[in-house]
């Protein structure tokens, strides 16, 4: 399979040795998140002192804590395009293998009992042919040997893209919108995955319901996330 499809990096597009995943050009380049960063949702503030960033300071999240790989900039947000819209779905393997090499201690420290992706609505996965944040959440339970819940959290009715809305549309839009499984046995720590972090609104409203459900602290990690202030 890697003579027909050749393993390439999911930045540049330049084919790599089996493995490799992200060539070491790009590495370089990568818009890593360093300290300071919010406390609440990892992402990056201005002063040593400033605890939260400005969404963060002005709301309170359902979620405990968060994280996340990159800025939500290029060429971060071209590769999430191809993942998710390209069918690039061996991405999923090389996120989910950089998700535990930065943040395998972050999780294990939080003793995370299950690993679950936020849901697409049945209509938007039978269009896509995927969840991606399903694969990402599966190829992260390999790689640290967590159970994944796979159909734990689901789309009661289907939203409109998230990005389309402003703060009080995002609100309303997701108002109501998910569900957890009536059999599921809740471990106290949960680690919620997606690809993008921007407002926060979905990752609220999920860990709203999963608190609701049993779990008593919700986390979640994700491949970018927006500037933060």
């Amino acid at each position: 399979m890697d003579l027909l499809y050749p393993p390439v990096c999911p930045f540049c597009g330049e084919v790599q040795k089996p493995g490799k995943g992200i060539c070491d050009s790009c590495r370089e380049k990568l818009p890593i998140i360093n300290e300071p960063r919010c406390m609440r949702c990892g992402k990056p503030v201005r002063y040593e002192e400033q605890e939260y960033c400005r969404d963060c300071a002005g709301r309170d999240y359902a979620y405990d804590q968060g994280r996340s790989l990159w800025l939500h900039v290029p060429p971060v947000t071209q590769a999430i395009y191809q993942f998710k819209f390209h069918n690039k779905r061996y991405y999923a393997d090389i996120f989910a293998g950089e998700m535990a090499r930065r943040y395998g201690s972050w999780i294990r420290a939080r003793e995370i009992g299950e690993i679950l992706p936020v849901p697409l609505h049945p209509s938007r996965l039978r269009a896509r042919g995927f969840n991606q944040a399903c694969l990402l959440a599966e190829g992260l339970s390999r790689e640290l040997q967590i159970p994944m819940g796979k159909n734990v959290v689901y789309r009661i009715r289907k939203t409109r893209p998230q990005r389309l809305l402003d703060d009080r549309g995002r609100e309303r839009n997701l108002k109501q919108a998910f569900g957890v499984s009536a059999q599921w046995k809740a471990p106290r720590n949960v680690l919620l995955i997606d690809d993008i972090y921007t407002t926060g609104s979905t990752i609220h409203r999920i860990s709203k319901v999963l608190k609701k459900a049993g779990a008593q602290k919700v986390y979640f990690l994700t491949i970018s996330i927006g500037q933060g202030l």
